[in-house]
């Protein structure tokens, strides 16, 4: 999979943006500042400047290097050029999560009031539904998508598993959107609910779609491509 440039930028351009505000919010903050929220939006948790200010941009560098190094080790690597361009939006909604992640707890250490919580649970439903959107151009390799025995023996198993994931991805977003506006105190059990019966179901299909299609030597034909 060739990188571009345009793509890489715009990355790299958030990566460098929550550096430079742990950089600049450093001189402001307390020694003690919030690092973790319960489902009320109340902090429960507490850590130094370092932990509070650059674990998740840290954590976030270290995400986009594996994602782009990762491609390289896969068995399937020729098939990424068929699916750039979702590869690169799952890419960039990954790291925009966390730029707003990051800037919520930037502004909450200089005393601002911000529900972290609620900014968090829209923000992964916004990604959720990004995931979704592309789930089904995905195309078969070892690292991206529904990866189950099934779907990366059958071409039709890997198909269909990803167009139904789309369509579980998208209600489970609109699902932690809508929790994270209402503030229920149910959010964590609906959404872990949610989110579980979705990987089960998705499990059993590619299962069920496989059975009416059992290629024989899929492996070295599905990745041949």
């Amino acid at each position: 999979m060739k990188l571009t440039w345009r793509v890489e930028a715009l990355q790299l351009a958030l990566i460098a943006a929550m550096f430079a505000c742990a950089a600049l919010a450093w001189p402001h903050v307390p020694d003690r500042i919030p690092i973790h929220w319960n489902l009320q939006g109340e902090v429960d948790g507490y850590g130094g400047r370092l932990v509070g200010l650059l674990l998740v941009p840290l954590l976030t560098l270290g995400i986009y290097l594996l994602l782009v190094v990762l491609p390289r080790f896969d068995p399937g690597y020729a098939n990424y050029r068929s699916f750039a361009r979702a590869y690169n939006a799952i890419r960039v909604s990954i790291v925009a999560f966390m730029a707003v992640a990051h800037a919520a707890m930037v502004l909450v250490a200089l005393g601002y009031q911000v529900d972290v919580t609620a900014v968090i649970s829209v923000g992964l439903g916004l990604l959720f539904i990004v995931l979704g959107r592309f789930m089904g151009e995905l195309r078969p390799n070892w690292f991206v998508g529904v990866r189950t025995p099934w779907t990366l023996s059958s071409q039709l198993s890997w198909d269909k598993t990803h167009r139904l994931a789309g369509w579980l991805f998208l209600v489970i977003g609109l699902t932690m959107i809508a929790l994270g506006i209402a503030r229920t105190g149910w959010m964590l059990v609906v959404t872990l609910s949610l989110s579980g019966a979705c990987l089960v179901w998705l499990i059993v299909y590619s299962y069920l779609v496989y059975r009416s299609d059992p290629p024989p030597h899929v492996t070295r034909r599905h990745f041949a491509r």
